[in-house]
């Protein structure tokens, strides 16, 4: 599935993909990492929600009608990604291995491997690399 935050494209597994929701109030908790915007109610399921942006070096804006929280599932625990818009869902011929010495000392392994859309390259997103262990 396509994203975006902020002018880049990249994209996340379609299995790692709980469900998409649309922007709602995140309850701030304090003295968190920056990257943790707070948790939101879920269904009764109390959902840690962190910001994509953020996890990727890019600085806060402001929420717009397009924004979504992205639900994960990882070990077993829902977690909430911010992003600026939910693109679409596709499938890529082929996906390259981003892997090198360069690549590894510069991006500390976020991405799983890069696809093409044309002349456009795509980031598949790593979340082990993304969210650490």
């Amino acid at each position: 599935m396509e994203l975006s935050v902020g002018s880049e494209t990249c994209a996340l597994r379609i299995k790692d993909i709980h469900e998409i929701i649309k922007m709602q109030g995140v309850t701030d908790i304090p003295f968190s990492k920056p990257t943790v915007k707070g948790v939101i109610n879920l269904r009764g399921r109390i959902i840690p929600v962190m910001s994509l942006r953020n996890l990727l070096g890019m600085p806060d804006e402001s929420y717009t009608k397009t924004s979504r929280i992205i639900i994960i599932c990882r070990h077993e625990e829902l977690i909430g990604l911010i992003v600026d818009k939910v693109n679409h869902i596709t499938a890529y011929e082929e996906i390259h291995s981003p892997l090198s010495a360069a690549y590894e000392e510069s991006s500390h392994g976020v991405f799983l491997g890069i696809a093409s859309r044309g002349e456009q390259l795509i980031g598949i997103l790593e979340l082990e690399g993304l969210l650490g262990n």
